[in-house]
């Protein structure tokens, strides 16, 4: 069975390795579901770590359902993961009724060229996931990653292990509530692969700060937070 971690950090990273994981999903911050890493950490990245690695492509939280600059951002960050040498994409794209948007993930399946593809855990909105996997079948999606529409994996198992038996060339990869207690019911099902975090919090200050820099009004699934041009025309007309 291959484990994936999903790592959030070069640490998180090189710590996967040293467990001896198969794989890593690289992104940043797993509090919002995960975003397309930095720059930076894809270069550190390609320099310490050696196993194989895919990248989350997402450029932002919230939906899926995605803008045209945020289209054209995400096919700019899978050319950049193909010339950097990374070995998957992990991605997908959702029409605003939670159906699948077969075309635009077609066309970043189509970017990835040789690299495999995951997508990610926006198949759990999928109204239709039985039909949903037979298309991404259809553009040679390697992996599908999702908590079978639940919470977590185990709970959803139901699902996955329907989509597991209904599948022909990509692979299930159950994620979301995966640990040591609770994985080899997934192996006794049959699944190939499985994907978790196994994140651990450890404390980096003595004491709690002044002010908090988390914004929970932000974390919104159904909404975005953008800047708006006459909020932002009434503080400069004020000032200049």
């Amino acid at each position: 069975m291959l484990v994936e971690v999903c790592a959030n950090s070069l640490e998180s990273a090189l710590n996967a390795e040293k467990a001896g994981v198969d794989r890593i999903e690289l992104c940043s911050e797993l509090a919002v579901g995960g975003v397309t890493p930095s720059y930076g950490l894809l270069k550190s990245i390609k320099k310490y770590i050696s196993i194989p690695v895919h990248v989350l492509i997402r450029p932002r939280s919230g939906d899926f359902t995605y803008s045209e600059y945020d289209f054209e951002i995400m096919k700019q960050d899978i050319e950049l993961c193909v010339d950097l040498g990374f070995e998957g994409i992990v991605s997908g794209v959702l029409h605003k009724d939670f159906s699948l948007d077969f075309e635009r993930t077609a066309v970043l399946r189509k970017a990835s060229g040789t690299l495999k593809f995951t997508f990610h855990r926006a198949f759990d909105w999928v109204k239709d996931p039985l039909s949903a996997l037979g298309r991404l079948e259809d553009i040679s999606v390697d992996y599908i990653l999702s908590s079978g529409q639940r919470k977590s994996a185990p709970e959803g198992i139901e699902l996955l292990a329907q989509l597991h038996r209904n599948s022909t060339t990509c692979t299930i990869m159950p994620g979301g509530g995966i640990r040591p207690e609770n994985v080899h019911f997934f192996k006794e099902i049959g699944f190939k692969a499985i994907h978790l975090s196994g994140v651990k919090f450890e404390r980096t200050l003595p004491s709690e700060p002044m002010v908090s820099m988390n914004s929970p009004s932000f974390l919104k699934d159904d909404e975005l937070g953008i800047s708006d041009v006459e909020t932002l025309r009434g503080v400069v007309n004020e000032v200049k």
